[in-house]
């Protein structure tokens, strides 16, 4: 309490300081600036000048008054000297002998005023001097003389301050500084600090980056057994997934400085630039050691080497690259520097940057599963202001195949919609409209249809949703609509199977599903339209994947030509043959007809609930799964995921002790 005491007395001491002016070389150039400029309007050898009419000075002139006469051709200006004898007379008894002032009278010409002088000198027998001359400027003769020098000083000054002047007062930006490193530090003990339980999902790749924060933490533990902490991890998955949000959660387990910084940070229009940029980086990340450098989409440096198409020409990428896999190379064992790094596109890294001793572990963040989405939900649903009817649960069976980053979209885009339509509090409703934006687009109720086009348009969209419905491994169906959203004119909405592994007769199933809408069309209008043509491009897409890459042809089963390396974008020549090609067409068209005659085959003998669907669509304009159920019945097939989701659910629920277990126990306390 003393200490704190003495603490606060101390406080208003150090208050009461006033700040130091800092010095600046400015003010000297204000100051002779000032002075010329002073010098100019005030000063003069005299002590003043008086300005009197022409009445006056003939007065002065006829009096014998006047001892000189200097007369200005350039301004029309004249002035006066008067006589010693008269300036105590003139200007009163405190003049100024040594020093006396001047009159100054406005002439109409130097012509004029002679003539006048020449008239009453004969007059007046007047004896004064008279001088003619063109007046001159100091300030404006020195500003000419020496301006451009000063204005060529100044402005080097100011480019000089300007260039080695770095983006907030650090060595980051600016001629001088380009070739230092341009990485943001966050170091240890900051306030804004990310934790492992910002982090929500990502369980697998938050227990891999565990061990780097133990090494961090406590190196000693490993060390003395000789073990080596691993030089680099690489966080490898879809964007939005959390790599960077994971990354500054290991610093901030840690609590170590933390090094940030994009892999195109290193790549500057100046050769060499990027090279001496990590150079600095690495020194001094070695000068904070133990500490975590991060960089950030380092496919922008790390594309494989070899693959550029400047082919011939020198590469500044390559030569930062090549530096950067020198110093990752060069650390000591125990440095107590790690390197992550996050990308999207593993696939075209170069293979020097990814052999043990520099990115030794590849840590990969998949899209979360729908108990991982729970967990998001659960993370940015906290600052909002929700209704009593959402559950994160329901939330996350919504939202299939979204990332962290999508789901933060929704949660933000909810509660706009809730604020548009002047709600205290965000609903349900809310969040499924959140999810028809982002996934479909804005909605168009505007846009001008006529009735046979939304007849069209409900009978295409019936077919997806019957298909999806009678097929064993179509995805099921969650909502169907015909308003107009982005550039799709109708959408269904499904829930897909989160599998790991996918067998032909789900491809198929898929596919039927897809040419759906198109067989509907040809069935119940007689006619097709252009509204197929996202369904055909999937389609086509999925067909030649199960012929030419997953072997899944009768007549090419068990041949890939899918190349995981990349290297055949570069390549001038296909991996097979003329008429192994044409097999892979016949083989994707004999697919595709296939499912498109079993579609419409389904459609034939589901005609009245498929018709029934499509008039209840034209009528309503979006119809749910409840609408189904009531047509065609219960769906025969329950989603794995569904029951996937109920067994993780019980899993982690508490397990209550059974009758037996309690007798149990309560035996044991007895004995």
């Amino acid at each position: 309490m003393e200490q704190n005491k003495q603490h606060k007395n101390q406080m208003p001491q150090s208050g009461n300081k006033k700040p130091r002016m800092r010095f600046n070389v400015y003010w000297i150039y204000a100051i002779i600036l000032i002075g010329l400029l002073g010098a100019n309007m005030f000063g003069s050898a005299n002590g003043g000048v008086q300005e009197i009419s022409w009445t006056k000075m003939e007065s002065y002139i006829t009096e014998n008054k006047i001892d000189k006469l200097t007369c200005y051709t350039n301004k029309n200006l004249a002035e006066l000297h008067v006589k010693e004898a008269y300036l105590k007379e003139i200007f009163g008894e405190n003049v100024n002998e040594k020093n006396p002032p001047i009159f100054s009278v406005k002439i109409p010409s130097a012509d004029e005023l002679n003539q006048y002088l020449n008239e009453v000198r004969s007059e007046y027998k007047l004896d004064f001097e008279v001088v003619y001359k063109e007046s001159s400027n100091t300030f404006l003769q020195i500003l000419i003389n020496f301006g451009p020098f000063l204005l060529l000083i100044f402005v080097w000054i100011f480019l000089m301050r300007r260039m080695s002047a770095g983006p907030g007062g650090g060595a980051g930006g600016g001629v001088f500084n380009v070739g230092k490193s341009q990485a943001k530090l966050f170091d240890k003990g900051s306030q804004n600090k990310v934790t492992f339980k910002d982090v929500a999902g990502l369980s697998e790749a938050k227990q891999e980056v565990e061990e780097i924060v133990s090494f961090l933490k406590n190196p000693a533990k490993y060390t003395e057994l000789g073990g080596k902490i691993p030089k680099g991890a690489l966080l490898v998955g879809p964007p939005g997934t959390g790599k960077t949000l994971l990354a500054k959660a290991v610093a901030g387990e840690a609590d170590v400085p933390f090094f940030s910084m994009s892999g195109s940070d290193f790549v500057e229009m100046f050769v060499g630039v990027g090279a001496s940029r990590v150079r600095d980086l690495f020194r001094q990340a070695k000068e904070k050691a133990p500490c975590i450098v991060f960089i950030d989409e380092i496919d922008a440096v790390g594309r494989a080497r070899g693959k550029n198409p400047n082919m011939g020409s020198n590469d500044e990428r390559e030569n930062t690259l090549n530096q950067l896999l020198t110093e990752m190379d060069g650390f000591g064992s125990n440095s107590g520097v790690i390197i992550l790094a996050a990308t999207n596109r593993a696939d075209i890294l170069d293979k020097a940057l990814m052999r043990a001793g520099r990115f030794d572990r590849q840590i990969s963040v998949d899209l979360p599963d729908i108990n991982e989405r729970q967990e998001i939900f659960e993370v940015h649903l906290r600052p909002l202001k929700l209704n009593k009817d959402i559950n994160s649960e329901f939330l996350a069976k919504q939202t299939p195949g979204f990332s962290g980053a999508d789901i933060a979209n929704v949660c933000n885009e909810a509660a706009l919609i809730a604020a548009r339509k002047d709600k205290k509090e965000i609903e349900k409703q809310d969040f499924l409209d959140a999810v028809d934006r982002i996934v479909g687009g804005l909605e168009k109720k505007n846009k001008i249809m006529t009735l046979a086009e939304k007849k069209s348009i409900a009978i295409h969209e019936a077919g997806h949703a019957t298909l999806s419905w009678m097929l064993e491994h179509a995805h099921p169906l969650i909502k169907v609509t015909i308003v107009p959203r982005g550039k799709a004119l109708g959408a269904a909405w499904y829930l897909p199977e989160e599998r790991q592994l996918t067998t032909k007769e789900q491809m198929l199933d898929e596919i039927c599903s897809l040419l759906g809408g198109r067989a509907a069309e040809e069935l119940f209008l007689g006619t097709v339209c252009t509204g197929a043509l996202n369904d055909l491009e999937r389609v086509s897409k999925q067909a030649y994947a199960i012929v030419s890459y997953y072997g899944m042809s009768d007549k090419l089963s068990n041949v890939s030509y899918y190349d995981s390396t990349g290297s055949s974008d570069y390549s001038f020549k296909q991996p097979y043959s003329e008429q192994t090609a044409e097999l892979i067409d016949k083989e994707v068209k004999n697919l595709i007809d296939e499912q498109y005659e079993r579609a419409k085959k389904i459609l034939s003998e589901q005609a009245e609930g498929h018709n029934k669907l499509a008039d209840l669509l034209v009528e309503r304009e979006v119809i749910f799964a409840d609408d189904l159920e009531q047509i065609f019945g219960k769906r025969a097939w329950t989603s794995r995921t569904e029951e996937l989701f109920q067994e993780n659910k019980k899993q982690n629920e508490p397990q209550l002790p059974s009758e037996e277990t309690e007798k149990a126990d309560e035996k044991v306390v007895e004995e």
